[in-house]
């Protein structure tokens, strides 16, 4: 399967929240991966899921509407339409985020130099 993706997303393994807006129910899940404008999630089991859902990331103190994009068994890909809420951002955490960020554009241009991206 072709990455269409536009950002590199980072391996993660964090607790998640996906809430079912319509329905006011909530399902927990596994975040595999993330980057700022999606994120892989898995479910213990097929869950019904409709297109758009909030999910939160209780480590990362963020909330984001999501809209599903492709989904394989447990699995879903998420396109992140807006965050909802972000947690006060500390030194630590805002130069712990710029350096996540220049990492991933390093790995990025790595990659277009050894002709892989």
């Amino acid at each position: 399967m072709q990455d269409r993706r536009q950002n590199v997303r980072d391996k993660v393994l964090l607790g998640g929240v996906a809430e079912i807006r319509e329905i006011g129910s909530t399902v927990d899940c596994v975040v595999r991966n993330f980057s700022e404008r999606g994120a892989c999630v898995e479910f213990n089991a097929e869950a019904n899921l409709p297109e758009e859902i909030s999910l939160t990331i209780k480590r990362k103190g963020r909330s984001y509407l999501a809209r599903m994009i492709w989904r394989h068994a447990n699995r879903v890909g998420l396109a992140f339409q807006a965050m909802v809420t972000d947690a006060p951002v500390d030194d630590l955490d805002a130069r712990l985020r710029r350096s996540e960020k220049k990492k991933r554009e390093l790995e990025r241009r790595i990659n277009e130099l050894l002709g892989e991206g």
